[in-house]
């Protein structure tokens, strides 16, 4: 194998290192975009026993806002429960758009590799096809061993940039696929959150109203 990279020349040594940094970026964005993580079960109805019996405070809302991607939109309506519709709704809005592009990390890196690595491959294999000419206008095309370092050159650096940018590529299109399949539940998950404290509200409110005309009769 190591003989392999050495006839593949010094373009080699950024492929590798291209594979090296796709690899960590794939396992590390594999791990950090389990649903689990990103959305905890019943994490939506946990708040909603906390709104509904009156238990909700700062210390619960910090928690929210450190557990999870979804916490942290969930947090960011509560902070403003008490405020109009447009204000809640901003607030996950703004709150959500950070969240996904946390969870895009490093997945522009990755797209950047996967299109690279195979020009790294197309420049390996001009250089090789260079060397080729010039030993052919050296020393003739009567010694094939002459020409064969060129042509190893060039094919080892092809294929290898193939092999780091066809994993590399798909890596990139599932994570996003993942991540724009998490940001559509976790909008539902908000929206399910925001359309159940304003009824709350609401209901809270016809609730006042009715027991101001009792107390002034009493």
């Amino acid at each position: 194998m190591l003989e392999i990279v050495k006839s593949g020349g010094w373009l080699m040594l950024p492929i590798i290192i291209c594979s090296v940094i796709s690899a960590a970026i794939i396992i590390e964005r594999l791990w950090t975009l389990q649903p689990r993580r990103v959305l905890p079960k019943n994490l939506t109805r946990q708040v909603w026993e906390w709104v509904s019996k009156n238990q909700l405070n700062h210390a619960h809302i910090q928690t929210l806002h450190q557990g999870s991607p979804l916490g942290e939109i969930l947090a960011a309506g509560l902070v403003n429960r008490h405020r109009e519709r447009d204000i809640i709704k901003e607030s996950i809005e703004d709150a959500g758009r950070q969240v996904v592009h946390d969870l895009e990390r490093f997945l522009n890196s990755l797209g950047t590799i996967a299109a690279i690595s195979p020009l790294l491959g197309l420049l390996g294999t001009v250089i090789g096809m260079v060397k080729v000419f010039a030993a052919i206008t050296t020393h003739g095309v009567g010694d094939p061993t002459v020409l064969a370092g060129g042509i190893s050159e060039a094919l080892i650096t092809t294929a290898a940039g193939l092999t780091v940018a066809i994993p590399s590529l798909i890596g990139y299109r599932y994570l996003r696929g993942r991540v724009d399949a998490l940001a559509v539940r976790m909008e539902k998950e908000a929206i399910t959150m925001v359309e159940a404290l304003l009824r709350k509200q609401y209901m809270d409110t016809l609730g006042d109203r009715d027991e101001t005309p009792a107390r002034k009769s009493a």
